[in-house]
């Protein structure tokens, strides 16, 4: 099959100017326990960066995202402010290699290149060293878009990011990427997957210390308010407590007159037969049957280290699986097929074009039945959690992992004019709490039309005066 991989590629070429880089302390109003983490806190990044066309016109973009601790590295000889430090290292080098590149080029060459010098620079735990780069890639495309006054989808749709010429992987050909491109329709809302963390109450009785901050604690009190019927189930790897637990909220879950559910191991299954014991007890419980026939995949049940040396086996006949720490690299994914893997996650974090990358190898690939799921990094309301709905709805998602708004109260550490701005230029996105601007979750979903504002999904910018420089 001819693949055009000589197709020209006609997008406009741009220069990164100048990369400045924040930081805000976030605390969680209640403790996210994922795998065998639990987060607390965590500093959450922004980044403001100045392209340049052939021209001389510039203009400001931004992204942000959580340093989380214990995600992008889980090795437990390093703390949880190492694994910060990690990703704070991993964006000086990316905007250090990004700001040697003096040459105009495409985005998506320029996100490329700097991604791959980031890695050859940073070498170990690609998805640490990929965190830079997944910033610079998103905020340079803000700027873009501002100056050139369109929208992300208006960029993405139209090609011109420049996703084609030999920066392309060898997989994917120029005309039917820009193809792929050019079909994506973006909704004007999407359902959210509500995350049930490992130690998050079920019901309003298993609610030790009430917060009284007007939020939902328990499963119970968040379905009610949010009506979503989505949910994702954080395992523990221990089968007996899992049992347990699942028979807890399937206790809940099942009051509902529908609910689909994804089950996230987190890395914390040691071999398939540990997942296959899980599995088979959760069969044999029937007050689990209809939770059971609520899964729609399962994701990374076996630590990045085994995973690819893992097949899933019968496994991958009786449920559907996707890989999302394991995901680090271009080929991931392909590899992770050859083991029975049909789904793999999107993720800002791991860089925009690798998620409309994937999108384009599903979408035109020989390989029936695989498909893409928007995972959360926590994303904080603002910029983090925008430009990753905007993202999982030009992908055709029906439905994201939405974890931010229930572990963090609204656009925490932000000074109040600019809660106001970002409410005003997102009204359907926010409703006004407390404290400000609150993600707006209504019959389970979340209303997004006014992402499609000039820029990479956000009206306004934030307030980088009233910031930290990255320490």
């Amino acid at each position: 099959m001819d693949r055009s991989r000589g197709a020209s590629v006609t997008a406009p070429r741009v220069r990164i100017a100048e990369i400045d880089a924040f930081e805000r302390d976030i605390r969680l109003r209640l403790p996210f326990r994922f795998g065998a983490a639990t987060l607390e806190k965590a500093p959450q990044a922004f980044l403001r960066v100045r392209v340049e066309d052939e021209g001389g016109r510039t203009a400001i973009g931004a992204a942000a995202e959580m340093m989380v601790p214990k995600w992008f590295d889980k090795n437990p000889a390093l703390t949880p402010a190492q694994n910060v430090d990690q990703l704070r290292g991993s964006i000086r080098t990316a905007a250090a290699a990004s700001l040697e590149a003096s040459a105009p080029t495409t985005l998506f060459a320029a996100a490329r290149l700097n991604e791959m010098e980031t890695l050859r620079r940073l070498p170990g735990n690609l998805l640490a060293a990929g965190f830079g780069p997944s910033l610079i890639a998103r905020a340079a495309l803000d700027a873009y878009c501002r100056l050139a006054g369109i929208s992300f989808f208006d960029a993405v749709r139209g090609n011109l990011v420049g996703i084609g010429g030999p920066m392309l992987p060898d997989d994917i050909g120029a005309d039917e990427a820009s193809a792929v491109l050019a079909g994506l329709r973006p909704a004007g809302s999407i359902s959210a997957r509500h995350t049930i963390g490992l130690v998050d109450p079920i019901t309003e009785g298993d609610i030790v210390d009430p917060i009284g901050d007007g939020l939902p604690q328990s499963l119970e009190a968040v379905s009610a308010r949010y009506g979503n019927r989505w949910f994702k189930i954080k395992l523990s790897g221990a089968v007996d407590a899992d049992i347990d637990r699942l028979a807890r909220i399937a206790a809940v879950l099942d009051r509902l007159p529908d609910y689909r559910v994804t089950v996230d191991g987190n890395e914390q299954f040691g071999a398939a037969e540990q997942f296959a014991a899980l599995l088979a007890r959760i069969d044999s419980t029937p007050r689990l049957a209809r939770l059971r026939a609520a899964i729609a995949f399962v994701e990374q049940p076996f630590s990045r280290d085994i995973t690819m040396q893992t097949p899933l086996g019968d496994l991958a006949a009786r449920l559907a699986f996707l890989i999302d720490e394991s995901d680090d690299g271009d080929d991931a994914f392909a590899r992770a097929r050859g083991l029975g893997y049909t789904g793999v996650s999107s993720k800002t974090c791991k860089g925009v074009y690798r998620s409309l990358m994937k999108a384009i190898r599903i979408r035109t690939g020989p390989t029936p039945g695989l498909f893409l799921s928007g995972e959360d990094l926590t994303c904080q309301a603002g910029l983090a959690v925008q430009q990753d709905l905007a993202l999982g709805s030009l992908l055709g998602l029906s439905h994201v992992e939405r974890n931010g708004h229930h572990y963090v109260a609204g656009m925490q550490g932000a000074p109040q004019a600019e809660k106001e701005r970002f409410a005003a230029a997102h009204p359907d996105l926010y409703a006004w709490g407390a404290d400000g601007p609150l993600l707006s979750i209504r019959e389970g979903r979340i209303a997004i039309g006014s992402l499609a504002a000039v820029g990479y999904a956000s009206g306004v910018l934030p307030d980088f005066e009233a910031m930290t420089p990255l320490s």
